[in-house]
């Protein structure tokens, strides 16, 4: 399998202040700022935005950096009103948006919210899926599908990217692998090994070379979980108590923290990092497992050491 050298660098933005934390990191070289979002993160509810407002912000304050969902929910969303926010974006930013999609489940109380089950969450975002490439690509759309029904919809402007911005697909398991060679021009697992990672890497080419899909241009991302600290327990302990107050639901989160995050020192770190390379990442998406206060420090330590090595080694 061919694949690019070209490695890319992106980084959460803080919801606190979207135009400030952009312009850090355009300024220190990162690729990507990304935005999650959640409806209703358990109840009561953790206080959540949604992502394309944020990323709306974000491409407002900047000139360079892509803003990238991670991820919007795709199964909450009408696919009309999706693709016309998605275009907005995408032409107020320049063609600087990727969409990252996933299809949620943890919280149910957010899909009750919408007034959906969580059941159909896979099939229903197939279809969103498959209805945002014909919005954005052809005229007078019509559909009968399981979930929605159009008839003649044609959406003016065309998104800036041509002939669409990019989808990447979030999730771990099968049929994520399945929706990504079907949907998908990147794949944007979390919670997710290098051996993991991997698998799914032949899987996903597999299927698309049963689908007849080129993936030369696709990218392969990793929602990448990091903790920096003096050791390996240190950095464990940090991240694990802040994944523990994110995903409470998690149990025995040492034992998870070990297998999925990127912690310890400089070498630990990179090390894994290079892990995840030979397992075909060339997109890193860091998400910052330490205290608020502590975020600048670790953009340096990356912007710094980190992010040189990967630069100097392996890109030709």
């Amino acid at each position: 399998i061919e694949m690019t050298t070209k490695l890319r660098f992106g980084a959460g933005v803080g919801a606190d202040d979207v135009p400030n934390h952009a312009r850090t990191l355009e300024r220190l070289g990162f690729d990507y700022g990304s935005f999650g979002e959640h409806f209703m993160r358990g109840n009561p509810p953790a206080p959540t935005n949604l992502a394309l407002p944020l990323m709306a912000a974000a491409a407002g304050a900047t000139e360079k950096l892509r803003v990238v969902s991670s991820i919007l929910l795709a199964p909450l969303y009408h696919p009309v009103l999706l693709a016309k926010l998605a275009t907005s974006v995408d032409i107020v930013s320049k063609g600087r948006l990727t969409l990252g999609v996933g299809i949620g489940g943890e919280f149910p109380v957010e899909f009750q919210a919408m007034g959906l089950s969580t059941n159909a969450r896979g099939s229903r975002s197939n279809e969103v899926l498959s209805l945002l490439k014909k919005l954005w690509t052809e005229e007078h759309v019509t559909y009968n599908g399981k979930f929605f029904q159009l008839e003649d919809v044609t959406l003016k402007p065309t998104p800036f990217q041509q002939p669409h911005p990019p989808i990447w697909i979030a999730g771990r398991r099968e049929g994520a692998m399945k929706r990504t060679a079907t949907y998908g021009d990147g794949w944007l697992p979390y919670f997710y090994s290098p051996e993991q990672y991997k698998n799914s890497f032949i899987r996903i080419n597999e299927l698309a070379q049963e689908n007849g899909r080129d993936l030369s241009e696709f990218e392969w991302a990793h929602f990448s979980f990091i903790s920096i600290n003096k050791n390996k327990r240190e950095a464990a302990n940090v991240a694990a108590s802040r994944l523990g107050s994110r995903y409470s639901s998690r149990a025995d989160m040492e034992s998870l923290v070990g297998s999925y995050c990127i912690l310890g020192d400089v070498e630990d770190c990179i090390d894994r990092m290079s892990e995840y390379f030979s397992a075909g990442v060339r997109t890193f998406l860091f998400s910052w497992m330490c205290d608020p206060g502590d975020v600048p420090r670790h953009l340096d330590v990356i912007t710094k050491e980190i992010i040189p090595h990967f630069r100097q080694k392996f890109e030709k």
